[in-house]
């Protein structure tokens, strides 16, 4: 009998070899790959839909083919000289979890469905930037802006070869498909009401509720793995080994993935064997360590930025009580209170950093300098940052607002996603900190649910949250783009922009002189450190716990979860 039986509804079985019971912070978004954009979501869809092409082992720059034969190169003709034209040719004989074939049609249609879709918050600029140019398909008014011929000029088939074509060079494309070019079947996707790959209908496929589409509970993907059943209500999603997968069948039957919130749950749940791998953090990892019947692995490489501390610049205030009055007069803030650059500044230097690495991360991570993480070109060990200093942070609560925001104080909600105690931990010390200067400063802490809190992002809802980022594809780019562009993700949510950051950013991505990309995203650190729009804490490593018995785990710095083929116990 399962002894957390009436925490967590059903366990794994304990005896069964060929089970894999694991336990995440997360919750399953989408079974969708162009709507989910969350770790935990795009944790498990690697193991259902394959890729064209995918990254060797744990390395950040080799690749290996998977769907298509071989891995392009302009040593073998794939890549045109002037690094525009891709050309991917499909392995043979390669089948769906539904037993038909996989061609070079579905992959064109793939490939073309991801740009299309283009869901608010969704992962499709990572393949419109490059292939079309803009990192979305719709201008700030929320209108149409590109031309579908454009589309189907950009991605074409003819017999066994997919062909990309893209707007200019860009140096981490073969990064990107290495993660992001999962592959559906057209004909099932069709046959179920989804876009019917035509200019006629593609707008209406545009930017949909997750839940219209017909692959938010449904898959058909080529991956080791097949989706068996999704419970939403117990958050839970149960796999089962494709045995048909063209690399050979898995050698686990069955994978359970669990949503518990409760780091202390996690922790007993494995140490009694009712889960085989928890994503348990730093300090819950510390309490298991000495257990000889797991293996605590807590400095796994991660391309990763997290926990970084937002402003919202101007805060939707539509029945918002996250901003209590919407005034500045002590009982509330108003929408754009963040956009004083002296506020923000005083907000950075009241976060203890030192003591966030040493005490929090037990100094296994190291201090973040901006948002491009150590191992990428760009990073700054030495660049320009704020440092804990309270003293100062008066000195600019005094003069934010013309200091009024001394004379009248403020209250305001600072929100985290629950089950990440990094994150919580993050704001509890900004909170201790800021309230320490003024007894009007008023900060109310609020945990809330992942769903909840990626709708409230992406409805501007919060004016000061937590949250992270963990590389999509390993590139500073990937970093900068998101963090700092006016049309990157967390920008957006903010409110944020500044021109002269995205001429920069745009620039360093068109680059192939790896000396001038250097230069230039130094340079845009540093005015990411002038423009104070974010508090950059650490770079926080991977955390997964296993029972003994688990072997064959192999990580990428890349990964958002576990790859479960070469898993076994």
């Amino acid at each position: 009998m399962c002894i957390f039986a009436l925490a967590v509804a059903g366990c794994g079985p304990k005896s069964q070899k060929d089970n894999l019971t694991v336990v995440a912070k997360g919750e399953m978004e989408s079974l969708d790959p162009m709507f989910s954009y969350d770790a935990v979501t795009q944790g498990m869809l690697l193991n259902v839909y394959d890729t064209l092409i995918k990254f060797k082992g744990s390395s950040l720059t080799e690749f290996e083919p998977l769907i298509a034969a071989e891995v392009p190169t302009v040593a073998n003709g794939l890549i045109s000289k002037d690094g525009l034209t891709y050309k991917f040719n499909i392995r043979k004989g390669i089948k769906f979890h539904d037993g038909t074939p996989l061609t070079a049609k579905d992959a064109e249609y793939s490939l073309k469905r991801f740009l299309i879709s283009d869901a608010a918050g969704g992962p499709s600029s990572l393949l419109l930037e490059p292939i079309l140019g803009t990192p979305s398909t719709r201008d700030d008014s929320g209108n149409i802006k590109i031309d579908y011929k454009d589309v189907e000029k950009a991605i074409t088939s003819e017999g066994d070869t997919v062909t990309i074509t893209l707007k200019k060079p860009f140096a981490p494309f073969l990064s990107i498909m290495a993660r992001w070019s999962y592959i559906i079947s057209k004909d099932w996707a069709v046959k179920n009401g989804e876009w019917d790959g035509t200019e006629a209908t593609w707008k209406k496929f545009n930017n949909r509720a997750k839940t219209d589409s017909y692959l938010f509970e449904h898959e058909n993907g080529s991956g080791p793995f097949l989706v068996s059943r999704w419970d939403i209500a117990a958050k839970r999603i149960y796999l089962r080994g494709y045995k048909d997968y063209v690399l050979g069948a898995p050698a686990l039957k069955t994978v359970q993935i669990l949503s518990v919130a409760e780091q202390s749950t996690m922790r007993l749940m494995l140490e009694s064997g009712d889960a085989d791998i928890a994503e348990l953090s730093g300090n819950f990892a510390e309490q298991v360590a000495s257990n000889p019947d797991v293996t605590v692995m807590d400095r796994l490489p991660r391309l990763k930025t997290d926990p970084v501390i937002f402003f919202t610049f101007n805060v939707n205030a539509e029945a918002n009580q996250d901003i209590g009055s919407g005034k500045l007069d002590g009982q509330g803030v108003p929408p754009d209170f963040f956009k004083d650059k002296d506020l923000r500044q005083a907000f950075e230097y009241s976060f203890d950093y030192d003591s966030f690495v040493k005490d929090s991360m037990k100094n296994k991570a190291p201090r973040a300098i901006g948002p491009v993480p150590p191992g990428l070109i760009g990073y700054d060990k030495d660049g320009k940052h704020y440092d804990f200093d309270l003293k100062k942070a008066e000195e600019y609560f005094k003069k934010a607002w013309g200091g009024k925001v001394w004379s009248e104080g403020f209250k305001l909600v600072l929100t985290y996603n629950t089950g990440s105690d990094m994150r919580q931990t993050a704001a509890e010390i900004l909170k201790r900190n800021v309230e320490s200067l003024n007894p009007k400063f008023k900060i109310e802490l609020r945990g809330i649910p992942w769903a909840s809190f990626l709708e409230k992002t992406q409805q501007h809802k919060m004016p000061i949250w937590v949250r992270g980022w963990i590389a999509d594809y390993p590139d500073p780019h990937n970093f900068v783009f998101p963090f700092l562009h006016s049309q990157g993700r967390y920008a957006i949510a903010q409110n944020f922009k500044d021109p002269q950051l995205d001429t920069l950013i745009d620039k360093a991505v068109k680059s192939t002189d790896v000396k001038e990309r250097e230069e230039l995203y130094r340079k845009i650190q540093g005015i990411c450190y002038d423009d104070a729009a974010q508090i950059y804490t650490v770079h926080s490593p991977g955390v997964w716990v296993f029972r003994k018995e688990v072997k064959g785990f192999v990580d990428n710095p890349v990964f958002m979860g576990i790859y479960f083929y070469p898993i076994y116990k």
